[in-house]
């Protein structure tokens, strides 16, 4: 890889960043207000996704468990992607595209929340589990890349980031990821509501 290629790399992660900023801002702080107003009623987060979207569920569920920037009481965030025992026989006896439907069938309550994140809006198994949450009662918050696929019509609020090239997507999602955690901190601080 050349400096050149390097710079223009880093020039699309700014330019997707940036309309994060202004295009995604508003969808996010509503989101973000939700998150608040469940968390406060008592409820959980759930979070799914595959691959590089599992990490993130791992990576929000820590931060909204143990501490993101402020010293907070815990947000009860359970990632549905780190139980191998479950993750493996749910996949053996039920079918890949309902290892997370199944762990939301056993673990939402209604009220509770699924933040679901697909790069593509289209994983069958993340597609489930939003469908098993609705049927349920949960709120569901997708986070997808800039088509939305099909989470960003069943969702009941969807985050888009603004690019279909599935680095810039991930990248923005950290990014999204991070500024949820943050409002959260921040209702626990009384600086928001």
């Amino acid at each position: 890889m050349d400096l050149e290629r390097i710079r223009r790399s880093v020039a699309s992660t700014i330019e997707v960043l940036e309309r994060v900023g202004e295009e995604t801002a508003p969808i996010v702080e509503e989101v973000a207000r939700v998150l608040a107003e469940r968390v406060a009623a008592g409820a959980k987060i759930l979070i799914c996704g595959n691959g590089g979207s599992a990490a993130d569920s791992q990576h929000v569920a820590t931060e909204l468990t143990v501490r993101f920037l402020a010293d907070r009481p815990a947000i009860p965030a359970l990632a549905l992607t780190v139980d191998t025992s479950v993750l493996t026989a749910a996949s053996n006896d039920l079918g890949f595209e309902n290892v997370f439907a199944r762990q939301v069938e056993a673990l939402g309550a209604e009220g509770d929340v699924l933040l679901a994140i697909s790069t593509s809006g289209t994983s069958p198994n993340v597609v489930r589990a939003v469908e098993t949450a609705r049927s349920r009662g949960l709120v569901t918050v997708g986070l997808t890349g800039e088509s939305g696929g099909e989470l960003a019509a069943l969702a009941d609020h969807c985050i888009l980031a603004p690019s279909g090239h599935t680095p810039r997507i991930q990248e923005a999602h950290l990014v999204i990821e991070h500024l949820l955690c943050e409002a959260l901190d921040d209702v626990w601080e009384g600086r928001a509501t």
